[in-house]
Formats: C-alpha cells, sequence, structure tokens
C-alpha cells in the first residue's frame, strides 16, 4: 500500500496519514448516506482492484468516503492541516458534520486547516463526484476505453494525511538553482510577520549554515558538484523558521539553449546533452493509476536506466511527489506534460495530422472562457507544485492539439512562471510561432526536419507491439520477440542514431509500459515481463550520447 511522505522536498516531522481501510458508499443523490456498506482501501481509486472495489463509478453517481480518528499525541503545534494529493474531480470535506471546503480538479493538491472543527474523536466525510467534465483536466481518461484511451479513475486516488505546524509556518518555498548557487524564496502563512530564518545545507565537506530574516536570499554554494543522470547529487537542506522546522533536498543544474557547430542544441548544465526518452503514462494494472506499493516508482525508474534511457517523458499525467523524487534521487531527467482540458476530435487532431494536414490557427479554437481560465490556473498550479523538482527539465503545453487554444499566450504565460526550463508549446503538430524547440511525432515515416533555427526534439516514435495478449493497440505488430527486437535496434540505427549529428537533441520512445489494450510497452502492463534485451539497448544508449558525463 502506499504510505510514503507525500512532499519529500517539504517534510515536518509531524506525519499522520490517512491512507488505508475507510468506508464507502456509492449513491445517486448528494445527500451523505446512512450507511456505507463497503469496504476501500485510500488512495487507490475504486476502479483500481487494489482499492478491493474493482468497478467503474458512474458520471451521475456520487461516493461517499468516511474514516474516524485521533490525532497522534505529538500534535502539540498551533495549527492543524488536512492535506489531499489528489480527488478526481470534484469534492466537498465534511469534519464532524461540518463542511471545512470544496476542491474542483482532479489532479492538484489541496489543504484545510482543521484546527478549529477538531474533537478528541473525529469523523471525516469525503462526498466526491467525478462527471468527467472536458472543461477540466481530463488526460486520457475516457468511460469508452480502448487504443490510446484508458480507463477512469475517480475520487481519491492520492495520500491523505494530517500534519502540525505553529501558529506562524512556511506554506511553501521556491528553489531557483545555477551551477554554483541557489536563489530560496519562502511564502510564509502570514506575511506580514517576518521570523528569523536558519538555513542549514548539508555537503561532502560539512554542513553549510545561513541565518536571515529575508523571505528571498541567494545561497553560493562551494565546490558545487552538478545534476546529471549520470551523477544525480541532490543536497540535503533544513530550513527553521521561527519555530517551524522543514526539511528538504536541491540540486545544482542548468536547462539552456546553445548553439553547437552550427546546430541549436539544448544544454545540461551548459554542455549538449542527448535526451533519450521514453513516453510514460503512469498507468499499472492492479492500481491503476498508482503503483502497488512505495517502491513502484523507483521500479520503474531503475528499469528505465537499466536499458540506458536517461530521460521519461510524463505524458498527460501528474504524478504524486514521490515519483519526481524517485527520478531526482535516481538520475531520470523527466520532460512534463500539462494535462489536456478542452475537446478532443478524432478527425481534426489525429487523423488529418498524421497524413500531413498539420497546419491550423489555434486562435479560432471555441473553447469558453470557462475552460480558456481552468487551463490557465492548472499550469499555473503545475509549475507551482513541481517547480522545486531538480529532475524536470521541459514542460509541454499541448499535445497534438488536444484541448489547444492561443499556444503562443501560453508560451509567454509559462515563460513568465518559469524562465528556468525548456518549453515546448506544440508537441506533435499544429505548430504557432512561439516554442523553445520544434517538435514532431513521427511514427510512420523517418525523420527528416532538419536544419530548423531551434532545437529538434522528436516528441513520439516507435510504438512497436508484440505481444499475444488478446485485443492490441499499436503503431507497428511483429510475430516473434526477436523480430520485435531487431526492430527496435533498426529504428534506432537507421533513423535515431544518424538524426544526433544533424541536429536531433531528444527522442522519446513509445513507450515505458503496455496499459490495457495499447500493448507497445517495453515492460508488460504487471511488470512481470520485460521485452527487449537490456544489454542491447544499452549499447544503443551509448551511440547516441553527444558528450558524455563523467
Amino acid at each position: 500500500m502506499i504510505s510514503a511522505y507525500p512532499r519529500p522536498q517539504f517534510r515536518r516531522d509531524s506525519y499522520f496519514c490517512l491512507n488505508g481501510t475507510w468506508e464507502f458508499a456509492v449513491s445517486a443523490s448528494d445527500t451523505i448516506p446512512a450507511k456505507f456498506p463497503e469496504s476501500i482501501c485510500v488512495p487507490y481509486p475504486p476502479e483500481a482492484p487494489l482499492s478491493g472495489i474493482g468497478r467503474r463509478i458512474g458520471q451521475d453517481e456520487t461516493m461517499f468516503y468516511r474514516r474516524t480518528f485521533s490525532l497522534p499525541e505529538n500534535f502539540s503545534k498551533g495549527r492543524i492541516l488536512l492535506h489531499f494529493g489528489a480527488v478526481d474531480q470534484k469534492c466537498e470535506v465534511f469534519l464532524n458534520g461540518r463542511s471545512i471546503g470544496t476542491h474542483e480538479g482532479g489532479y492538484l493538491p489541496f489543504t484545510f486547516d482543521i484546527t478549529d472543527q477538531l474533537l478528541m474523536e473525529n469523523v471525516l466525510i469525503v462526498q466526491a463526484k467525478d462527471p468527467l467534465d472536458h472543461a477540466y483536466p481530463w488526460g486520457k481518461q475516457r468511460v469508452k476505453n480502448g487504443g490510446m484511451w484508458y480507463t477512469p479513475f475517480s475520487g481519491i486516488w492520492q495520500t491523505v494525511w494530517i500534519e502540525s505546524v505553529p501558529r506562524s509556518y512556511l506554506r511553501s518555498l521556491r528553489i531557483t538553482p545555477a551551477l554554483d548557487r541557489i536563489r530560496l524564496e519562502l511564502f510564509p502563512n502570514e506575511p506580514s510577520v517576518r521570523a528569523e530564518t536558519e538555513l542549514t545545507v548539508e555537503t561532502p565537506d560539512g554542513p553549510l549554515h545561513w541565518t536571515f530574516s529575508e523571505s528571498v536570499v541567494t545561497v553560493p554554494i562551494p565546490n558545487p558538484i552538478l545534476w546529471t543522470p549520470e551523477n544525480p547529487h541532490l543536497y540535503r537542506i533544513t530550513i527553521r523558521y521561527g519555530e517551524d522546522v522543514v526539511a528538504g533536498y536541491f540540486a545544482l543544474r542548468t536547462l539552456s539553449i546553445g548553439t553547437v557547430d552550427g546546430i541549436p542544441r539544448i544544454l545540461l548544465n551548459g554542455k549538449p546533452y542527448f535526451f533519450h526518452g521514453l513516453l510514460d503514462q503512469g498507468y499499472w494494472q492492479d492500481g491503476l493509476c498508482l503503483p502497488p506499493d512505495d517502491d513502484g516508482y523507483e521500479r520503474d525508474v531503475r528499469y528505465a536506466k537499466s536499458l540506458g534511457f536517461n530521460m521519461l517523458r510524463k505524458h498527460i499525467r501528474i504524478e504524486p511527489l514521490p515519483f519526481y523524487e524517485a527520478c531526482d534521487r535516481l538520475g531520470m531527467i523527466v520532460f512534463q506534460d500539462f494535462v489536456n482540458n478542452g475537446p478532443y476530435r478524432y478527425l481534426r487532431d489525429t487523423v488529418l495530422p498524421t497524413i500531413g494536414f498539420v497546419k491550423a490557427n489555434d486562435l479560432r479554437r471555441r473553447l469558453t472562457d470557462r475552460t480558456k481560465t481552468i487551463f490557465k490556473n492548472t499550469l499555473a498550479g503545475t509549475v507551482h507544485h513541481l517547480y522545486n523538482c531538480p529532475c524536470i527539465a521541459y514542460w509541454t503545453i499541448f499535445n497534438e492539439g488536444w484541448g489547444q487554444f492561443n499556444s503562443d499566450g501560453m508560451y509567454a504565460l509559462l515563460q513568465s512562471l518559469d524562465e528556468t526550463r525548456i518549453i515546448d508549446s506544440t508537441s506533435g503538430w499544429f505548430w504557432q510561432s512561439e516554442s523553445d524547440v520544434d517538435s514532431y511525432h513521427l511514427y510512420f515515416k523517418p525523420l527528416t526536419q532538419f536544419g530548423g533555427k531551434r532545437p529538434l526534439v522528436l516528441s513520439e516514435f516507435g510504438g512497436y507491439s508484440h505481444s499475444g495478449n488478446g485485443k492490441q493497440y499499436g503503431y507497428k505488430f511483429f510475430e516473434t520477440k526477436e523480430a520485435y527486437r531487431s526492430a527496435i535496434i533498426s529504428l534506432y540505427e537507421s533513423n535515431i542514431i544518424p538524426a544526433v549529428k544533424k541536429g536531433l537533441c531528444a527522442a522519446v520512445y513509445t513507450q515505458l509500459s503496455d496499459i490495457e489494450e495499447e500493448q507497445n510497452g517495453l515492460i508488460s502492463y504487471d511488470r512481470s515481463e520485460q521485452k527487449v534485451d537490456a544489454a542491447r539497448m544499452r549499447l544503443l544508449a551509448q551511440k547516441l550520447r553527444i558528450e558524455p558525463y563523467e
């Protein structure tokens, strides 16, 4: 079961996890029921077998969760905070018979101060509904799943937990790295109060200490060790803000764009680097949108690294923070997608672009103002949520036109929020004017798009399949395992490796794992079968390196 600390870069000692068995009920009414006839294992959604429910919840049905709790004896500080990692898609939370707040949108965390509602014994009820309203981010969830669309997940699907904090405490912090320093910004719950802050950074040469009263400070790091996938060095930190103590980590690394031998390149720490990646959609056979245990993310990352990959494109998903911590610690770069909302049209967004109709003015997309506002707010919330993760090198705003609108304006918005990472405004097609890269999806023809003014990224390709597991979806099928393995090697040797010298900066093979009908992963959906030869894949990866890091 999932029980790891849900916020690895912002730890406090007062962690009380509410994951585990909750009472559960489904109703056609929004009235809290008198009886809860079932049990569910939180945080798995009811559609996941590991939840203990294992069935679909109707779009018009309402889910109710209930559990009782008493606070641990060490929760003696000033305020008590209740946290939800994510609830899909709309919810209201009740404590001891009183509503304490609502939330909408299924991918970002939210928090309630429950100090004044607490009793010795407490009854917590969560009312949730998932109408799959496409005004909100919905990703690849579809009621009629199949092909590249997957079983929807509903209700609570990330950790629920409680912590105690002093009356004056840090709500969050923001760490912007450079090659030899960081910029540290503190965001207290009471901005008008200025508490003295003590910062400790653990280094190989011993701990460094600073004391300051400003909310923004630049911290130099002597003898800096830069973060790369080959050497993922993390600096551990402790921040004491008045009575509040928070522990976390950061890394020193930069992303930029430069010209090398006349070719535009993406630079990691000022050096050209080839981003050798896999599409990673974050689905699991037993947990659906979560791994079966706390080590699941690490196993996936280690498997990708064992094949020579140094990057995962986190596709149309925001994962729980422990996923990004595993990538930070183990050395796996993440190309992070924003989650699409708005409409999708199969003919417009998939069929016509695949055969070459890739030009479209996205200012003419007929999205409601509400849908656009929700996307902008979710984009900003995602940046705030994931900003401190060193592994994230690259943002993808729109994928294949799904929900795309005014991508040039969204590029400007994102750049105002984060100037430290590479921005891919339109992955696949429907390119407009503003983007840091030229980004293509090519499954049925070779890459020939060289000589542009921006770094060239092949953000999806491959999708080869070899599996005898019923109905299959993929992009090219092979009858034998050896034919499948050889075809992948040949694809890289004939198309990808020669392209690196011509300007290709990153390539994302589809994909890490099988998902339901989509049987084109390098590992099976249940993670039991590794389909490719690891030694051959590692040799292949060596040929893709532009400049090795020691």
